[in-house]
């Protein structure tokens, strides 16, 4: 059957229906028996932990409120990119939005202390970080400086590295084309190390390697597996060279429908959902280790702290300084933890 042009002209006039109300958030109070519908941007798509934990939180949120306040999860970019989506939620165009640490640096540059890489030992100093005194100069300087409400921490967790030659010393990446974020700190590790750190987009990666313009990329195990870098990249080392954050920011327009008697819950309830997330991370890449092993992916523990110290004389050498609040926010986390146990 032919499409008809009326047809077609009535199927695209109810798809831009669909997209201005998903872009246009919720702008108005509903009635006293509905329920409050926010929709909350994720540029993940449906399999990654991340959606996963924005899901979790939604579900959450509904549970804690008794149904009063719902989120809808958009997964996959559909309301633009990480930049982009924040930009909506700062005008209030976008209820919910989320964005990794770095990208949030555009924004907030003393955040760009989180970009250092062997900030954080292990998950729980990370996790420590943003439960406490880092979380709250995040928190408050989104509101000062975007005008939005930090209501959670989604994370993507430690990075490591995929490659096609083994590396289990820092002389193996002598030499090595390795992708990584544009990001300085995380570039000048890589430099230090003895490779060649070049920053692409993450959809060049996989063709990159395929035609090997690059040896090597970066990122958290479970993204190997899902992303299919393990055709062509059939060997991890655990370097843990970055830690990465996903705040979860709400514009300050549907902050304010939500009624004073419900904001704890549901601060409670995204609470629980990024919690539920760090247990989901973990559990995503620990499964990915298992099946990755059954693909013929070989892993390699590696000498971080030679890593470390090599990266700090490059930051040395540098002379990276970072704003002092912050420093000693980060201090803070250090000093009162030690081996993943806080005193």
């Amino acid at each position: 059957m032919k499409n008809h042009p009326i047809r077609r002209g009535l199927a695209f006039v109810m798809l831009l229906c669909f997209c201005l109300s998903v872009l246009t958030g919720c702008q108005n109070a509903p009635g006293e028996n509905e329920p409050l519908i926010f929709r909350m941007a994720v540029v993940d798509g449906e399999q990654s932990p991340v959606y996963q934990g924005a899901v979790a939180m939604a579900d959450a949120v509904e549970r804690e409120t008794m149904g009063r306040i719902k989120v809808v999860v958009v997964s996959g970019g559909a309301l633009g990119d990480e930049r982009g989506s924040v930009e909506l939620c700062q005008s209030g165009d976008i209820d919910i939005a989320s964005a990794a640490n770095s990208v949030l640096t555009n924004f907030i540059p003393e955040m760009n202390i989180l970009d250092q890489p062997y900030l954080w030992e292990t998950e729980e100093q990370a996790h420590a970080a943003v439960d406490g005194p880092v979380g709250d100069l995040i928190e408050d300087a989104a509101y000062q400086k975007l005008h939005v409400h930090v209501i959670g921490y989604l994370e993507s967790g430690f990075r490591d590295t995929f490659s096609k030659k083994p590396i289990r010393s820092i002389a193996d990446f002598k030499g090595i084309k390795i992708r990584t974020m544009q990001n300085s700190y995380h570039m000048a590790a890589f430099s230090s190390f003895g490779a060649m750190p070049t920053a692409m987009a993450y959809s060049e990666v996989f063709t990159a390697l395929q035609q090997g313009t690059i040896d090597a990329c970066e990122n958290a195990v479970s993204n190997c597996l899902s992303n299919g870098y393990y055709e062509v990249t059939k060997h991890i080392t655990f370097t843990h060279h970055a830690f990465t954050y996903i705040p979860v920011m709400m514009s300050d327009t549907a902050w304010n429908l939500i009624p004073e008697d419900l904001r704890d819950p549901f601060l409670r309830g995204c609470n629980e959902g990024y919690q539920t997330e760090r247990k989901l991370l973990k559990e995503a890449n620990e499964d990915a280790v298992l099946e990755l092993k059954k693909k013929g992916v070989e892993f390699h523990e590696i000498d971080r702290t030679a890593l470390r110290q090599s990266y700090e004389k490059a930051a040395a050498a540098a002379g990276y300084r970072f704003d002092p609040a912050w420093q000693a926010a980060v201090d803070e986390v250090l000093s009162t933890s030690h081996g993943g146990e806080t005193t």
